[in-house]
């Protein structure tokens, strides 16, 4: 693979796509929560991050739930489906993605507050209760996709409380400047996206879990929590990059 140089052409051009992208669909996003999709296709695009289906996604999960590697996840997801989508409070303050973020109807929370998360998961419910498409990230915490962080279920047993069909989906990607964790800060690592020829982020789809199937609500949570660890859709987290 080509290297390019902090001040090669082609990165910042690609990244000063990527921001051109965002900005002009900011006024459509407060006037068509839908064009969130064609927005966060654009940014992905702009970038050159490619989502890649490892198999169809079945239809019938309300709440979709996954595994969290980057900030990007969000955008991931939202490439195929508009959903009501739970972000950490700080997502509202990054530049170039943060006023898009806030005028999408993105649900911010604060992790560190009890009533932030107690506000955030009554807002879900209101969401779930309405028959929106939602999807969360129960770990709470981006990882380097090797394992799995501990589970946040308050989520997860609201939505079997209230009968709403999850789908797990997995991510997967073996580029390492995808993952975005610790103190990491945003310029650079969107500039380290935009140096690489491409980005390759692979969606691993599980079965749609039903808590109307008669599954007791503890061996459910434990269901979702086994498609979400790594391997069980039989990926490798070596996945080679698309030329």
């Amino acid at each position: 693979m080509k290297a390019y140089s902090p001040l090669h052409p082609v990165p910042c051009l690609r990244l000063g796509r990527s921001l051109l992208a965002t900005g002009w669909t900011l006024a459509a996003l407060r006037q068509r929560p839908e064009r969130l999709q064609v927005w966060s296709r654009r940014v992905l695009a702009g970038l050159d991050v490619e989502v890649v289906l490892a198999a169809p996604v079945p239809a019938g999960g309300q709440l979709w739930v996954s595994n969290h590697l980057s900030w990007l996840d969000p955008l991931v997801y939202l490439s195929l489906r508009p959903s009501r989508v739970m972000a950490k409070a700080e997502v509202a303050g990054y530049p170039f993605i943060g006023p898009g973020a806030r005028r999408s109807g993105l649900r911010f929370v604060r992790r560190e507050c009890l009533f932030s998360r107690a506000a955030a998961l009554r807002t879900l419910v209101r969401d779930l209760r309405a028959g929106d498409p939602c999807l969360v990230f129960p770990e709470g915490t981006t990882t380097t996709g090797g394992h799995l962080a501990p589970l946040q279920e308050g989520s997860l047993r609201m939505a079997y409380r209230l009968g709403v069909t999850v789908l797990p989906l997995r991510l997967a990607c073996a580029d390492p400047h995808y993952p975005w964790i610790g103190d990491d800060t945003l310029p650079p690592h969107l500039l380290a996206l935009a140096r690489s020829r491409r980005t390759r982020v692979e969606i691993h789809p599980g079965p749609v879990l039903d808590p109307r199937s008669g599954m007791a609500e503890q061996a459910w949570i434990e269901a979702i929590r086994t498609q979400l660890q790594p391997h069980v859709h039989g990926e490798s987290l070596c996945i080679p990059k698309a030329c």
